[in-house]
């Protein structure tokens, strides 16, 4: 396995506007780097420029200590699993696996030890005489994965390889993507639009918009002190609350006052100092919340937080919890509460409040100040 080195990298189409804009990114050998982002963001672009099917415009791309951009994609030592699994109809799961090994004129016997533990790996052992057809989505998208372990390569690419598997099957295919990883030791780059599965897989995650990287880090420091608004509504979910304040000093801290629909106003103290945010007394920025940090008395693990009543205006049930939205400063807010503390909609709920945790952004250019 390698080491991947993104240095500067841009990406421009016929003299137009830049599609990826100078992109710095490195990670060890062996880690599990995530690129998510919305769709048009430049993330597949970007793994492309790493697999070799995209030119890169500026910039460098190093995989190990080899620059490989003017390199063909069977001299970059990758292997890359698709979105549509790109599995050959007409022959075996065994042969599907193998046919790249052939192809290179490797030994029978290294052939058949190969696809051996690529099936042990997998849990393929069974279906290695069927075809794709007779194969669940799934079963073929592990079977991508077995092509793709029987080169053994630096680095592994993964498109969105399940966005056209069911609930239930990403899950499972998750749990087996991060197993294949723990087990190998190897080196992965994986593209997704879910932010779910950046944070379940991820061991560094470069969340991107527009060509940019917004953020670049560990999934919790993401979700914990995210850079800016748009890495806070993204990573999460639901995303991070923002509720409009006007910050005041009280004894050395900062305070706000918050307004819930129907019922008294609230004065919250926050867990910032005024001296390190003089300039922003007397103006208004974004008091940023997680869901989970508006709860019920019986989910909160503290007796010494505020509590705040609110009118509920809807319930979403999730099964292990329930979303709640309420309005706070005229701004739609969602609160996580246990499922049987919830109220119904149009009636009065307390709840509790722990910012421990909560962030401040200036509302006009986004980013987190506090």
């Amino acid at each position: 396995m390698s080491a991947l080195s993104i240095r500067n990298v841009r990406k421009t189409y016929h003299h137009g506007p830049d599609i990826l804009k100078g992109i710095d990114i490195e990670i060890d050998d062996g880690q599990f780097l995530i690129l998510v982002g919305p769709s048009g963001c430049g993330k597949s672009t970007l793994l492309n420029m790493i697999a070799g099917l995209e030119s890169i415009s500026s910039g460098d791309i190093l995989i190990g200590d080899t620059r490989v951009n003017t390199l063909a994609p069977k001299d970059r030592d990758i292997a890359m699993v698709f979105q549509s699994y790109a599995l050959y109809p007409s022959m075996s799961v065994r042969k599907n696996i193998s046919f790249g090994l052939e192809i290179r004129k490797r030994p029978k016997a290294e052939i058949e030890a190969t696809v051996a533990r690529v099936a042990d790996i997998l849990q393929l052992g069974s279906l290695l005489d069927r075809k794709p057809a007779q194969l669940s989505g799934g079963q073929r998208q592990r079977v991508a994965m077995g092509r793709a372990l029987a080169r053994n390569p630096a680095i592994f690419l993964f498109d969105e390889p399940l966005s056209n598997l069911d609930a239930k099957l990403r899950v499972e295919m998750r749990l087996e993507i991060k197993q294949m990883h723990q087990r190998l030791g190897a080196t992965i780059v994986y593209v997704t639009h879910d932010q779910i599965e950046a944070m379940t897989m991820g061991d560094r995650i470069a969340v991107m918009r527009d060509g940019v990287v917004q953020q670049f880090g560990a999934p919790q420091e993401i979700y914990d002190t995210p850079a800016n608004l748009f890495v806070a509504a993204f990573m999460g979910s639901p995303g991070m609350n923002f509720i409009p304040v006007e910050l005041a000093a009280a004894s050395g801290g900062l305070t706000c006052r918050v307004q819930p629909k129907g019922h008294p106003a609230a004065v919250w103290t926050l867990p910032h100092r005024s001296s390190d945010l003089g300039a922003w007394l007397g103006r208004t920025v974004l008091l940023g919340v997680r869901p989970e940090q508006i709860t019920d008395r019986r989910t909160a693990h503290r007796a010494d937080l505020p509590e705040l009543i609110a009118e509920v205006d809807l319930t979403e049930p999730t099964g292990a919890d329930t979303l709640v939205s309420i309005q706070l400063n005229d701004t739609k807010t969602c609160c996580r509460v246990h499922p049987g503390e919830a109220a119904v909609p149009g009636q009065p709920m307390p709840f509790i409040v722990d910012l421990s945790k909560s962030l401040l952004f200036d509302r006009d250019s986004g980013r987190r100040i506090a």
